[in-house]
């Protein structure tokens, strides 16, 4: 029976957050379109024709150094032949290295080579040159109220 004492507790929990919540969650996904969109076209201008999860693949790369397959696969979220896939199309277009784990022949590290390093280099001139933009149609004021919730939620997130 479904009804205030039994069902689905992960559902209940989540419907009473949101219903407290729903207006800041709606702003934060409001916002997160507008990052995925300007990423979107940060990328869009590269002529290394990646996507948005080959992206985030060079992300993590440059944030954790080397990787293997598996650590990559983890941490994306996906299965290892997903990410297997994923390197191969990165390693085709010259952006990420691998090479054998001298230390366990068994395993693949990745990293990224000087012209993945240089597309990430890029997107991130033309997205702060793209948020700047957005920027400068908000009063002073209202952008440090701005910087100051999102190290908010970034610090939440890194929690």
């Amino acid at each position: 029976m479904v009804d205030g004492r039994h069902g689905d507790g992960a559902a209940d929990n989540a419907s009473t957050v949101l219903a407290g919540q729903a207006e800041i969650v709606d702003a934060v996904l409001a916002a997160n379109r507008v990052f995925v969109a300007v990423a979107s076209k940060a990328l869009a201008s590269s002529t290394a024709e990646v996507t948005l999860p080959q992206f985030r693949a060079l992300v993590l790369l440059d944030a954790n150094g080397t990787m293997s397959v598996a650590q990559l696969a983890e941490a994306m979220g996906v299965v290892p032949s997903t990410a297997t896939r994923m390197c191969d199309r990165l390693v085709a277009k010259k952006l990420i290295r691998r090479e054998l784990d001298r230390s366990n022949r068994r395993q693949m590290l990745l990293s990224l080579r000087e012209k993945g390093e240089a597309l990430l280099a890029e997107s991130t001139r033309r997205r702060k040159q793209e948020i700047s933009r957005l920027l400068r149609t908000i009063p002073a004021a209202e952008q440090h109220r701005l910087a100051e919730s999102l190290r908010v939620l970034v610090a939440a997130a890194e929690r």
